[in-house]
């Protein structure tokens, strides 16, 4: 069984940095694609960023381009979310979500693994 362990969230202001965690424990499967989901208030779970197994291809949404970085550390088996100059509306529950086919997959449902969720606040 595939267990995702997602945290680091916390209570920001804009303009800040913030990294998210996510430990992947279980049977690992290098064709997967890991990727970020954040359900913001009011608005469904959206696709954030995805990166393949080995973290070397990643796929970015457009509404984060150039702020989001998604990147894999090998020894620790865990999948990083760096956030960058962090704006309110990044405020929301955030999750990681693993096992999708394809790092250009967004649709939440094609993805089998989910972390319980960390929230992160954005204050302006």
């Amino acid at each position: 069984q595939v267990k995702l362990v997602d945290s680091g969230g916390g209570l920001m202001q804009a303009g800040e940095s913030l990294r998210l965690s996510c430990v992947v424990s279980g049977p690992t499967d290098s064709n997967s694609a890991m990727a970020w989901f954040r359900k913001r208030p009011g608005l469904a779970r959206e696709f954030v960023a995805a990166a393949a197994w080995n973290g070397r291809n990643t796929h970015v949404a457009e509404s984060v381009k150039g702020r989001f970085t998604i990147s894999r550390d090998n020894v620790k088996n865990t999948f990083y979310l760096q956030m960058n100059r962090l704006l309110p509306e990044d405020t929301a529950v955030y999750y990681c979500a693993g096992g999708a086919p394809s790092i250009f997959e967004t649709d939440k449902g094609q993805y089998k693994y989910w972390g319980p969720g960390t929230v992160v606040t954005v204050q302006s």
